[in-house]
């Protein structure tokens, strides 16, 4: 039986960078010209192209992990979140396991990229269900994000430690580039002014 491509989504870093008192989290600030928190987009997006996404937070998230519950995400808090994005992602895909079984991929979607448009996500769903091992987006030859793992890399993936997340794997292994024609696969919310 074929398994499913789930999303995951990253919202668990603590947005140090756009607030470094901690008092304004980065993915509950509105986006303008819209309603939407930069997280919700993010994740609207992605439930557009996916049906199963987890997303993983942290302790003590202000209200994302219920916000992200409410749009239909499987939530999931990561205890050691703050120890850096590896144990985030392999918290998410360890979970997806459990909750999805059977998985064949993941496309991991950072949380504050709420620019990406849901053809670039399906673009790499679609190259993923294809078979693909490693898929990311692509414009003028500049590679974005999100990316794509198929299982053959989960042994790989649930190894990861430290900050780098899965940046290593990128590094080591085969990557398929996707061209397509979004700035959003670049364009994060780091600093207020990246709103």
């Amino acid at each position: 039986m074929r398994g499913a491509t789930v999303g995951i989504l990253m919202a668990a870093g603590r947005g140090r960078r756009f607030d470094p008192q901690g008092l304004r989290n980065k993915l509950l600030q509105p986006l303008p010209g819209g309603d939407d928190a930069v997280v919700v987009a993010s994740a609207r997006k992605l439930l557009a192209v996916l049906p199963r996404v987890v997303a993983v937070v942290p302790p003590d998230d202000g209200g994302v992990g219920t916000l992200l519950a409410s749009l239909g995400c499987t939530v999931t808090v990561c205890p050691d979140a703050d120890s850096g994005m590896a144990a985030s992602l392999t918290h998410a895909i360890r979970h997806s396991l459990d909750v999805f079984a059977p998985v064949d991929a993941w496309l991991v979607a950072l949380g504050d990229m709420p620019r990406v448009a849901p053809s670039t996500l399906q673009s790499l769903v679609d190259a993923l269900q294809q078979g693909v091992p490693i898929v990311a987006p692509a414009l003028a030859g500049k590679r974005g994000n999100p990316v794509g793992f198929g299982r053959a890399h989960l042994d790989a993936l649930l190894a990861l430690r430290g900050e780098e997340g899965a940046r290593r794997l990128l590094k080591t292994f085969p990557v398929t580039e996707v061209a397509v024609d979004d700035a959003g696969i670049f364009l994060d919310v780091d600093t207020p002014a990246d709103l």
